[in-house]
């Protein structure tokens, strides 16, 4: 559906507003999307972001300014998603003891294999996603987005 019919707006100041409301908004959609999938599993986007993060350093432990560094949404309160993750078995938090400020948190094999779980259920809601574009326009949209960011 086109961003007019979607915010029933027929005029934008511009094709740079344009743009950057049908980014947000495409933004939005795409998070209401991935939170209505691990509904079920009780995570948000971005408690799924913090475990599959800890998937990918594992078996390395990384501390908590290593995960906000890394997650997609950098606005996150990363210290109560870890402490939520925590609280269902899904991570790990250990202080150092030879630094009581350093804490090193890790995934656990109940946080991977929930991750092993949700994988294929993730990969079949991007595919339904983007179902309707080419490989080529797929790749364009990431370029671009690249380019918008640099």
């Amino acid at each position: 559906m086109k961003l007019e019919e979607e915010l029933k707006q027929t005029r934008f100041k511009d094709e740079y507003q344009k743009a950057m409301l049908n980014i947000i908004f495409t933004g939005n959609w795409l998070e209401v999307s991935a939170n209505q999938a691990l509904k079920q599993y009780d995570l948000s986007a971005q408690q799924f972001n913090v475990l599959r993060i800890l998937r990918g350093s594992s078996p390395r432990a990384l501390n908590l300014l290593d995960i906000q560094e890394r997650m997609m949404d950098k606005m996150s309160n990363a210290t109560r998603l870890v402490e939520k993750l925590r609280q269902k078995g899904l991570l790990t938090r250990e202080q150092c003891d030879s630094n009581r400020r350093k804490v090193e948190i890790e995934i656990t094999e109940k946080g991977k294999a929930l991750l092993r779980e949700l994988d294929p259920i993730m990969e079949k809601n991007h595919r339904e996603i983007t179902k309707k574009l080419t490989p080529e326009e797929v790749a364009t949209i990431s370029e671009l987005l690249d380019k918008l960011r640099s």
